[in-house]
């Protein structure tokens, strides 16, 4: 089934088709492909990406915020970066490109996607505490991309590198593998001492 990508908003493309028609933007960006492009670089496949913000041991629905869309930068067939505009207080800028494994990691995951059979709608969600980053895949198809509760039946595929003990680029129910991330990132009392 296909995946039911969002269309991200216009001022967020805008945001990275200006950085990559500047060559400053391209030649400060840490990302040697960019530089060394042959053809023109188009940015596809935008991804809004949220942040987890709350999980908690007390109850209540974890709930996520939207930071940003993540656009693939395509120098012919192939992706050879990332770009990311950013939320601001006065709309959409620019962020930044950048190179590594998750650009590998989440072309294999959505490719892994498509083969479930069941539609989703595709998002990243980052857990900067635990250095992880995974593609949300959302159930309701009709959903604000900027949404910020789970649906039931959205999976989550961490992306590799995912943290240890949490197997990359296999699918998890949000109801199993947040518990999981709620035990990680839930602060442990202090030990007492014993006298």
């Amino acid at each position: 089934m296909p995946l039911h990508v969002p269309p991200a908003p216009a001022p967020a493309l805008r945001s990275i088709l200006t950085a990559l028609g500047s060559p400053t933007a391209v030649r400060e960006a840490r990302t040697p492909s960019l530089r060394a492009a042959r053809t023109p670089l188009i940015p596809e496949l935008p991804l809004p990406v949220h942040v987890l913000e709350r999980v908690t041991t007390r109850g209540g629905a974890p709930r996520t915020r939207l930071t940003g869309w993540r656009f693939q930068i395509r120098d012919g067939e192939r992706a050879v970066a990332a770009g990311e505009a950013m939320l601001t207080p006065d709309g959409w800028a620019f962020s930044h490109f950048f190179e590594g494994p998750y650009l590998a990691s989440t072309e294999l995951a959505l490719r892994q996607a498509e083969q479930l059979g069941t539609p989703y709608q595709p998002r990243l969600l980052s857990v900067p505490e635990l250095y992880m980053l995974t593609l949300w895949l959302h159930a309701d198809l009709t959903a604000d991309p900027a949404s910020e509760l789970f649906a039931p039946g959205d999976l989550l595929v961490p992306l590799a590198p995912a943290p240890p003990g949490i197997a990359a680029h296999r699918p998890h129910r949000v109801t199993d593998l947040l518990p999981m991330l709620t035990l990680r990132l839930t602060p442990r009392p202090p030990l007492k001492a014993t006298a």
